[in-house]
C-alpha cells in the first residue's frame, strides 16, 4: 500500500510571481538539495511531527531543520488548508535564529495568512 500525503507541498510565491526558497534551494549543492528534500518529504507524510525535525517558533511559523555537512540548514513554513508552504530558507549562522530571518517569515506568512488571522 502506498502512503498518501498528509499534505501537498507548495512554495510562498511573492507578488512578481517568484518563488524565494525554491531559487534558494537551487543554488544548493546535490546532496544538500536531497537531504533538506528527505526532511520535507518526512514533514509531508508524517504531519504532525516535533523534534528533531520540526520545532515550532511562534504562532503559525515552524521550521524544518535539516543537519548538512559541517552546517544546519532551515526553511521556515506554515501549514494552512492541507498545505505546507515553504516561506523562507536559509543556512544557519548563529545559536539563535537571526531576526532578519525571521522578520522576512513573518512577513510572508501575513501575506499568505492574511493580516487577520
Amino acid at each position: 500500500m502506498i502512503p498518501h500525503p498528509q499534505l501537498i507541498v507548495v512554495f510562498y510565491k511573492n507578488a512578481s510571481g517568484r518563488e524565494p526558497v525554491r531559487e534558494w534551494l537551487k543554488g544548493l549543492s546535490k546532496n544538500d538539495k536531497k537531504l533538506i528534500g528527505e526532511d520535507i518529504k518526512t514533514v509531508q507524510f508524517g504531519w504532525p511531527i516535533g523534534m528533531p525535525v520540526v520545532r515550532k517558533i511562534e504562532g503559525y511559523l515552524w521550521e524544518i531543520r535539516t543537519s548538512l555537512e559541517n552546517r544546519i540548514s532551515r526553511i521556515i513554513i506554515t501549514i494552512q488548508g492541507g498545505r505546507i508552504i515553504l516561506l523562507h530558507g536559509f543556512i544557519k549562522k548563529e545559536q539563535k535564529t537571526a531576526k532578519g530571518d525571521l522578520d522576512l517569515a513573518r512577513k510572508r506568512v501575513i501575506d499568505v495568512r492574511g493580516k487577520h488571522e
